[in-house]
């Protein structure tokens, strides 16, 4: 079901991972990425790369492919832009009507649950035979539930029902309803686990969600076990992780008391000489409500396991990759020290050695899931099983 394996597509880091997340979440072929990836060098390329692949598949019936470039194209596209909501509903679209039958004879369900004034969408289906356990899944700061679907049948086929589902700041819930991100991610996890009358859950949320899963748990203890797809202690600490230290100082003093303005034009300049820094910011601003760069990076302060991490009292399992472009592992040492009072806490880093080693250890999608499952049955095992 999983492909293994890294590729070499593009010397930009954060380019890279994404075309290799296109390979390996996106049904995407390595051999005609890596004929236009060289000429990827900025948002516009990008979106021309990958619009150009979404074409080619188009004409050769190749379905899967066209959604995965389609949903990747739209990804480096400017929220101001009027194609990406077209692009984004037109790969959604394609997606579900692909996939009807398949979801059909899986019992695998849509259900738009309300939330505030708007809905969350939640893919969600029983296990395939006696039922192991129930899990709660998410992704993070730019994850669509349709690209998680694979995962999903991975864990329904070995025992387990699934609730996959979109929170504010995601997905659709973002470019559909404009609902921003919200560090409170045990709001919408209430929602769904009421709706659908859940207890006794496995929350499991990639990247972004390697805080916003531990968080929910933090206050929401209808959630027994937590897996955290990624180290992420704090956001404002991983944004700052690679600078020096008396830097990461003086910005964390300036930001704490309100003296942070100056670095707009400092952020504006770093947006003038690099594409990359400018998409970021700018979708960073759109997706977390923000009105400059500054306040965007204000928001992301409240993404922190600082002053809440002491709640989170279950089992926590974090899986991590030792070349994650995004997160230094050495991070790790703070989470553990934010969380003293977790009933217990297991790290498992892979390397490249296992085509594992970069963020969500995408290189090796089935060994990461494997991880998980066998971790849940440790642990179900433990407190003397279902």
């Amino acid at each position: 079901m999983f492909k293994k394996g890294t590729y070499q597509f593009n010397k930009e880091p954060n380019f890279d991972f994404q075309l290799n997340r296109l390979v390996m979440w996106g049904h995407g072929d390595p051999k005609e990425i890596a004929r236009v990836s060289g000429k990827i060098s900025d948002s516009r390329t990008w979106v021309k790369a990958l619009s150009l692949l979404a074409g080619k598949a188009e004409k050769e019936g190749r379905t899967e492919a066209r959604i995965g470039y389609l949903r990747m194209s739209e990804f480096f596209m400017y929220d101001s832009d009027p194609a990406k909501l077209e692009t984004y509903r037109q790969a959604k679209e394609l997606f579900y009507d692909y996939y009807r039958d398949e979801l059909e004879s899986r019992g695998v369900k849509r259900t738009d649950i309300p939330y505030m004034q708007g809905t969350l969408p939640v893919l969600h289906c029983d296990s395939k035979g006696d039922c192991l356990g129930r899990i709660l899944l998410h992704g993070g700061n730019d994850s669509y539930i349709e690209e998680f679907y694979p995962m999903l049948d991975y864990f329904q086929d070995r025992g387990y029902s699934v609730y996959l589902f979109e929170g504010p700041g995601q997905g659709g819930v973002l470019r559909e309803q404009n609902m921003k991100f919200d560090p409170a991610w045990e709001k919408p996890v209430k929602a769904i686990l009421d709706y659908f009358n859940l207890s006794d859950v496995t929350i499991i949320g990639a990247s972004l969600g390697g805080y916003l899963a531990p968080r929910a748990a933090a206050f929401e203890k209808r959630i027994s076990k937590v897996i955290g797809w990624s180290i992420f202690p704090d956001f404002f600490d991983i944004l700052l992780a690679d600078d020096p230290k008396a830097l990461r100082l003086v910005m964390d003093t300036m930001y704490r008391h309100g003296h942070a303005g100056i670095f707009n034009k400092l952020y504006k300049k770093m947006m003038e000489k690099s594409e990359l820094v400018k998409w970021n910011l700018m979708h960073g601003m759109y997706a977390y409500g923000a009105r400059d760069p500054v306040d965007y990076v204000q928001k992301i302060r409240s993404f922190t396991l600082k002053g809440i991490g002491d709640k989170v009292t279950q089992d926590m399992l974090i899986l991590a990759g030792r070349d994650d472009h995004m997160i230094m592992p050495s991070l790790f040492h703070e989470e553990y020290d934010l969380l003293p009072n977790v009933r217990s806490l297991a790290l498992q880093l892979y390397t490249n050695q296992d085509d594992a080693g970069s963020h969500c250890n995408m290189g090796n999608m089935k060994l990461a899931l494997d991880t998980m499952i066998r971790w849940m049955e440790q642990m179900d095992e433990k407190k003397g099983g279902k």
